[in-house]
């Protein structure tokens, strides 16, 4: 079968293991029926996310244009200790920035390589951890927006990285941690106005399975934008990245905008 369109990141739903989909305009496909079968990609040109026009991407699935006048990509996406919208200040939509930034937040602990430390809404527990290929998780504080939850990652990356080892994650070299026991030697490194949240978080490991059937020994990242067609076998699924049998590996999330024809 043949499918057509533009790539977003793939969908996902927790389960043993955790189940994808990769959703175009009218179709999407469940891709752990795909596992072990060949899998052949091939880009075709772009589509903003944003304006929806054919222009080249330039980060994020935006072209140039409006990856620098969307709200949806303002500096306090990747900067949360950046957020003013709690403070009724603008960066650029103050409407959109309250909507997303007002609202609880999650800084947590992970391990997708080595210990991390991030930000999400709580909405996005525990699907920004499977988009990060994280093995486990745990939450640290729970707090009421996303400036709180920014100053608290910049107190704790002191301490813990905030950056994934992407290679050990598909890999599967995840170091060991007992992560319930980092998660309470951080209440002494809160900020002074976070530290009441950590009584009211409650205590909670998650661990993720991914549909994969054999982890690469070697990697080789795939470009598609040097080479556009590719045919593979299927072996995995990690974060938001395609293990291929050669070792190939194709991070969809980067690929975000690019328009491509799929046969599987």
């Amino acid at each position: 079968m043949q499918y057509e369109g533009v790539l977003t990141k793939m969908q996902t739903e927790p389960g043993t293991p955790i189940q994808y989909y990769l959703v175009f305009d009218g179709s999407f496909i469940h891709m752990n029926q795909l596992l072990g079968q060949p899998f052949e990609i091939n880009f075709t040109g772009y589509q903003c996310l944003n304006c929806g026009k054919k222009k080249k991407i330039w980060r994020q699935g935006f072209c140039y244009d409006c990856f620098y006048s969307s709200p949806a990509v303002g500096d306090w996406i990747m900067r949360p200790e950046l957020s003013t919208a709690h403070l009724g200040i603008a960066d650029r939509d103050l409407e959109y920035e309250t909507r997303v930034q007002v609202q609880p937040h999650v800084v947590y602990l992970a391990a997708s390589s080595d210990m991390k430390v991030g930000v999400t809404r709580k909405t996005q527990v525990p699907t920004r951890w499977i988009d990060q290929g994280a093995s486990y998780a745990t939450p640290l504080v729970e707090v009421p927006n996303r400036y709180l939850a920014g100053i608290t990652e910049v107190a704790l990356k002191q301490y813990f990285s905030d950056k994934i080892n992407w290679k050990k994650m598909l890999l599967n070299n995840v170091t060991p941690f007992d992560i319930i026991a980092k998660r309470n030697d951080t209440k002494a490194l809160l900020p002074e106005e976070v530290e009441p949240y950590f009584d009211t978080t409650p205590e909670i490991l998650y661990t993720l399975e991914y549909p994969v059937l054999q982890y690469p020994t070697k990697i080789n990242s795939l470009n598609l934008s040097t080479t556009p067609s590719y045919t593979g076998k299927l072996m995995g699924i990690k974060g938001q990245y395609l293990i291929f049998e050669d070792g190939t590996v194709l991070n969809v999330r980067s690929y975000e905008g690019f328009t491509v024809r799929i046969s599987v």
